[in-house]
């Protein structure tokens, strides 16, 4: 697909860890990206993770792929942000534990706080997509930042995993079942089964009794810890995942995922994201607090009600943000 002009078909990816190697991988073998960056704090393991992978692009695509700085970021249509400790390293890998990825928080904000404003200074325009986890409060605290086009990868990945299970119950295709995780990407995520499909079929037997459908979601729910304990670290779905939603962008695909975004509503219920309809001042949850402690802010309240980049069904479209309003993932858009 030839990009329109004026419209960027460049990524950027910051953190050479197994999780942005998984993204660059896939974003270079979905092919949609003209010029992908990786950024990383040792400027040399970047360099060999792009030298490594240029030579296997070559059966691909055109693609011009180089290790830079944050400055190289200037003019990316979309940056993914997959700096941080992950779970293993920073001890969230125990299913007793409530707190689950958000045992991260602290860590990684402090990453994001050296990070974001350099990529907003290079790439102001660039949609930042945080892959680290926790993914949506991340999110709050890159708008707190000062960047306001921002999306999580949110529950998408849960999602494909809500899928895929539901599936091999039934024995059908996974691309043929209708299945959506709202909520956190972590233990507290929802399960939407009352809308769960095959074929615009509702789910039946043998996923409706209650011990079928609580032994499912902790399949789902707790996957990361099945795949750390086998490989050390959960790395490939979620680059397939994040490529994907790259392309989305890139594209201007106009496509309806549940993924993390600013949302005026403090509930998070599924939305058709609209121009300039999001606005600063509405009530502080759990998501917009836990992004004002990792900022240092002081704290306002705690609430149950889903976080403000809280994941979602949302429409991606492309218009630009109106003066003087904040943006929501309406603005996913190629700059």
């Amino acid at each position: 697909m030839c990009p329109e002009e004026g419209h960027s078909m460049k990524v950027g990816i910051v953190g050479a860890g197994q999780v942005g190697v998984a993204c660059l991988s896939s974003v270079v073998a979905r092919g949609f990206a003209s010029e992908v960056v990786l950024v990383n704090r040792d400027r040399k393991k970047a360099k060999g993770v792009v030298t490594d992978l240029q030579y296997g692009a070559v059966l691909g695509p055109y693609i011009v792929l180089r290790d830079g700085e944050f400055g190289d970021l200037s003019d990316s249509a979309v940056v993914l942000i997959t700096a941080g400790v992950n779970e293993k390293t920073g001890g969230a890998t125990n299913r007793a534990d409530p707190a689950g990825r958000l045992r991260l928080l602290d860590s990684n904000a402090g990453a994001y706080r050296e990070i974001v404003p350099q990529v907003h200074r290079a790439a102001p325009d660039a949609v930042i997509m945080v892959v680290t986890d926790p993914p949506d409060p991340l999110a709050d605290l890159v708008r707190m930042l000062g960047h306001e086009r921002v999306i999580s990868t949110g529950t998408s990945l849960d999602s494909l995993r809500f899928r895929f299970h539901i599936a091999r119950r039934l024995n059908v295709n996974p691309a043929s079942v209708q299945a959506q995780v709202l909520g956190e990407h972590g233990t507290s995520e929802v399960f939407v089964w009352s809308s769960a499909r095959v074929a615009g079929v509702p789910v039946g037997a043998p996923l409706n009794t209650d011990q079928a459908r609580k032994e499912l979601e902790s399949e789902v729910r707790f996957a990361n810890i099945t795949i750390i304990e086998g490989t050390g670290a959960s790395a490939l779905g979620i680059g397939v995942v994040s490529a994907r939603i790259a392309e989305m962008i890139v594209r201007d695909e106009k496509a309806v995922l549940p993924i993390g975004s600013w949302n005026p509503r403090p509930r998070g219920d599924p939305v058709r994201s609209q121009r300039g309809r999001a606005r600063r001042g509405d009530p502080e949850t759990v998501s917009g607090s836990l992004a004002r402690r990792a900022a240092g802010a002081p704290e306002k309240r705690r609430d149950t009600a889903l976080g403000r980049c809280s994941p979602q069904t949302v429409k991606i479209r492309s218009p630009r943000p109106q003066a003087g309003r904040s943006c929501s993932t309406s603005f996913a858009r190629r700059p």
